[in-house]
């Protein structure tokens, strides 16, 4: 049976991964979706287990000190990692992997699975970006302000990328996305 692949997704909060996840798990069933934890409060409509895993500071640093995680990264004052388990097996299973992760996880996944295919979303423009970070109303003015200044630092390591998409129009940075996955 032929191993399956990981497939990283990662760019700036707000620029619509999530969106173009569940579009794109619609359209795909076959994807298995990493599910991530972290260490943020769910917000409204999150579902343990399937949005994330919300753990605790402290179970975090437990899984940190025994390397449970594929990668991990702190990021707004808490912490948000993917546990490798559940990863290993699927891939072992010949099932393509969908990571939908932060940019500095993303960047070290090419030391823990060099084979990876990494994918940046980019936003049509920081003005762009801004509006759907203010669009979401989850964040206050200074969440969203640091956020925008993150996105800043994140957009300059989008070149070390395999794959850079521009979600300006879903429906054509899904097409894209989806010939970038199953193009081999």
């Amino acid at each position: 049976m032929a191993s399956g692949k990981l497939v990283v997704l990662t760019g700036p909060s707000g620029v619509g991964k999530g969106t173009l996840v569940r579009a794109l798990l619609a359209r795909h069933p076959e994807l298995y979706l990493s599910v991530s934890a972290t260490t943020r409060s769910p917000r409204e409509g999150e579902v343990e287990g399937i949005d994330y895993y919300f753990l605790s500071k402290p179970a975090f640093e437990t899984m940190i000190k025994q390397n449970q995680l594929l990668e991990w990264a702190e990021y707004a004052d808490n912490y948000y990692g993917t546990p490798i388990a559940k990863v290993e097996e699927k891939i072992k299973l010949g099932l393509n992997v969908l990571l939908e992760i932060e940019v500095i996880g993303a960047t070290t996944i090419k030391n823990s699975f060099p084979d990876a295919l990494r994918i940046f979303i980019l936003p049509p423009s920081l003005e762009e970006l801004e509006h759907r970070l203010r669009s979401r109303k989850t964040d206050s003015e200074t969440a969203i302000l640091n956020r925008l200044e993150r996105a800043k630092e994140e957009l300059k390591v989008s070149e070390e990328f395999d794959k850079r998409i521009i979600n300006d129009d879903l429906q054509v940075a899904l097409q894209e996305l989806e010939t970038t996955i199953f193009s081999d």
